[in-house]
């Protein structure tokens, strides 16, 4: 792939790639910009490639996971002192909900699984690619994440 179609494509995706680079860290800035820069790094030195087998945006948020794995477990070993405050959604009538405290509740492969399908728009076939699983496994994992949430969500609001 020509390097000016390859910036084109990055920079076209970087909105998302910062959100999911941000999702794969656990919501820590910092770190979702390592990540990317590292994610964007190993491809411009052609250590990731792509060799056009799924959809551009597919294969970067592999690149993107892996990355963020590597770099989270060379960090395990630090910890941090304070977290950022989590983001709460206002509803209406005045009560609020936190709905990132929500997903933590799920087991971790439903809660990308539904990161993925829902705030990135992909397709379950897509996220399978992204996670390395069977595409039946992918579709389990969305539908008791889904059912998960959904009785979480009736049980904040009674």
């Amino acid at each position: 792939m020509r390097n000016n179609r390859l910036e084109q494509l990055l920079q076209a995706h970087h909105a998302d790639a910062f959100r999911w680079a941000s999702q794969c860290c656990h919501y820590d800035h910092h770190d979702a910009e390592e990540v990317l820069q590292m994610a964007y790094l190993k491809i411009a030195d052609g250590k990731a490639r792509f060799k056009e087998r799924s959809s551009f945006k597919t294969w970067l948020f592999a690149v993107i996971r892996y990355t963020a794995m590597d770099y989270l477990r060379q960090r395990v070993r630090f910890s941090e002192l304070e977290r950022a405050p989590e983001l709460v959604a206002p509803e209406p009538g005045g009560e609020t909900t936190d709905y990132r405290a929500l997903l933590a509740r799920l087991p971790p492969r439903q809660q990308q699984v539904l990161l993925l399908a829902f705030y990135h728009g992909m397709s379950l076939t897509e996220i399978a690619a992204i996670t390395d699983l069977h595409i039946g496994t992918v579709r389990t994992h969305y539908s008791r994440g889904k059912a998960a949430l959904r009785t979480l969500i009736q049980k904040e609001s009674v």
